[in-house]
């Protein structure tokens, strides 16, 4: 497909998470601070678990990178897990299996069931420790190294929460700019563009505290400032909107993605659901509106790539809600319980959907304009962009 991918590796209690890049070409400047904010962004918002408080998310640069800038090699990033030293006997690498910890009851909503008969395991931790949404810690800090090689070329993205449970600010950011939706959601904790109501948000989540619920919700993911043209309508593997949509499939509980206005689209008359074209001499081809989400015919077409995504409720409950599920061993009907969880993970998982746009649209990027190094690859999108204007 691209020219960028990435492998990432660990479980949620083991010693560390890493990730290895390839097609990062050289004499990119990246940094770890930048990095390092974007896993406090992911570990950041209200109704988080008692494990944000544990972990403290900082990464390591073991190669690939010389002086700030990249050889066109490998980078491998590391982010320990800092209460590996709790769990060095329950999840060793070598030596006898033990019971610590063995987990026989799978949880509903999870993968534990059916991972555990896919490959044969009989403790379910073997199924949850990679399954779980720790793993997304490296994915955030594989979208950082992409980020800054898209900011590097005038394209920034950004997010923001627009519903918790059914509680909505969908109505009232019709009219505020992509920017000032996410500079102002940046200030609340539950990443709304509306921090002055953030109390709102706070008493539902802790409300489904108390009862002992969960609760999911919907965010929105942007870009701006990407050239005509990255995807391609060739090849169905080749589509912008296609690899978008498995990216953000790919995170854990999100059920549903929508780009541009999605679903609604269908909804209504063929002339009110596409985006007229204009063409002005120093401007040259714009759209008025953006129903479309910035992607046509499998590319993108000069506006805001607006990707929209539905997280399901977290499916850990607490006690006063336990589900039903039966012991794979016994075979007998339990009430599924956990005391420690997040209540609702809606604004870490807009961060993670950051990451996700960011790596698809910097693999894009790169199949469109890259080869070893950066510097050829900047001036080719330079040139570009004033090809567009002149089109």
């Amino acid at each position: 497909m691209g020219k960028l991918r990435f492998l990432n590796a660990g479980e949620s209690h083991g010693p560390a998470l890493t990730a290895i890049i390839e097609g990062i070409p050289s004499n990119l400047r990246i940094s770890s601070d930048y990095i390092n904010r974007e896993l406090s962004r992911r570990q950041s918002g209200y109704g988080r678990g008692g494990r944000m408080k544990i972990e403290k998310d900082k990464v390591e640069i073991l190669s690939g990178v010389r002086f700030g800038l990249t050889l066109g090699s490998p980078i491998t990033l590391m982010v320990k897990n800092r209460d590996w030293e709790n769990w060095t006997e329950i999840m060793a690498v070598e030596g006898q299996p033990t019971e610590k910890r063995e987990i026989l009851n799978p949880r509903p909503g999870h993968a534990d069931l059916a991972g555990g008969i896919k490959y044969g395991f009989h403790d379910l931790r073997n199924v949850l420790e990679r399954a779980s949404a720790r793993e997304t810690t490296t994915r955030v800090a594989v979208g950082a190294v992409c980020k800054q090689l898209l900011e590097d070329v005038g394209i920034k993205i950004g997010s923001y929460v627009i519903s918790i449970g059914e509680l909505s600010v969908e109505k009232e950011i019709q009219n505020m700019p992509l920017e000032e939706r996410f500079e102002r959601a940046e200030k609340s904790e539950l990443r709304t563009p509306f921090p002055e109501e953030d109390g709102k948000f706070k008493k539902i989540i802790d409300l489904a505290r108390e009862e002992g619920e969960s609760l999911g919700g919907v965010f929105e993911v942007f870009a701006t400032g990407v050239p005509v043209g990255l995807g391609s309508y060739v090849h169905w593997d080749r589509r912008i909107d296609g690899r978008i949509a498995q990216a953000m499939m790919s995170i854990q509980a999100i059920k549903g993605v929508e780009i541009g206005e999605g679903f609604r689209l269908s909804e209504k008359f063929g002339s009110q659901a596409h985006d007229e074209i204009f063409h002005e001499k120093n401007k040259g081809f714009y759209h008025k509106t953006n129903r479309a989400g910035g992607i046509e015919g499998g590319m993108t077409n000069g506006e805001p790539v607006m990707v929209r995504a539905a997280m399901k409720p977290i499916p850990t409950l607490m006690r006063k809600k336990s589900l039903r599920s039966v012991n794979i061993k016994t075979k007998e009907t339990f009430m599924a319980a956990k005391e420690r969880s997040d209540v609702t993970a809606v604004p870490a998982a807009a961060v993670v959907g950051e990451a996700m746009l960011a790596i698809v649209l910097a693999d894009a990027l790169l199949e469109k304009f890259g080869n070893d190094n950066w510097i050829e690859i900047k001036k080719r999108v330079e040139d570009y962009r004033k090809y567009i204007r002149e089109f």
